[in-house]
């Protein structure tokens, strides 16, 4: 699973022109689901993701969390973040989980996020998306996966 978190003063989700969620100060998350992925992982991600300290204290270190604020979270569904590089010119999207897999671990993710108390709105599923953020900071990271367990 690849989550990519930034730190954003507002943004915004359109399909076909209209607005389909906004949020505030929080975060904008671009989860890519991999074939490997379960929902274990979503669980893990989306605590990780909320407990991630990157939002300013009183004395302006990265030290709050988007609970702590409160702050919202939205989640944008993107399977080319799945994608691989290292042959050729055009990315391999082979790593990328088939939409009716990811589709129920990308609603998990935001459900684990959601019963953690968090304001949360989601893009389209496998809709052409257009993506509207202010990046506060600008502050862009992505989580490390979990270690996987051997078998």
């Amino acid at each position: 699973m690849k989550v990519l978190v930034q730190r954003v003063s507002r943004a915004a989700v359109r399909v076909d022109g209209e607005t389909v969620s906004s949020i505030g100060r929080g975060l904008l998350v671009f989860l890519g689901v991999e074939n490997d992925d379960v929902l274990d992982d979503a669980d893990w991600n989306a605590a990780k993701t909320a407990e991630l300290r990157i939002f300013p204290d009183d004395q302006g270190r990265m030290n709050r969390s988007v609970e702590e604020l409160p702050g919202a979270v939205l989640v944008v569904s993107q399977f080319t973040l799945a994608a691989s590089t290292r042959r050729g010119r055009r990315p391999s999207f082979e790593s990328a989980a088939a939409p009716e897999r990811a589709q129920p671990i990308y609603e998990r993710f935001a459900a684990v996020l959601a019963a953690r108390g968090l304001v949360v709105a989601t893009g389209t599923f496998r809709a052409m998306m257009e993506v509207e953020l202010v990046n506060d900071g600008p502050v862009t990271i992505l989580l490390e996966p979990r270690a996987k367990s051997a078998p």
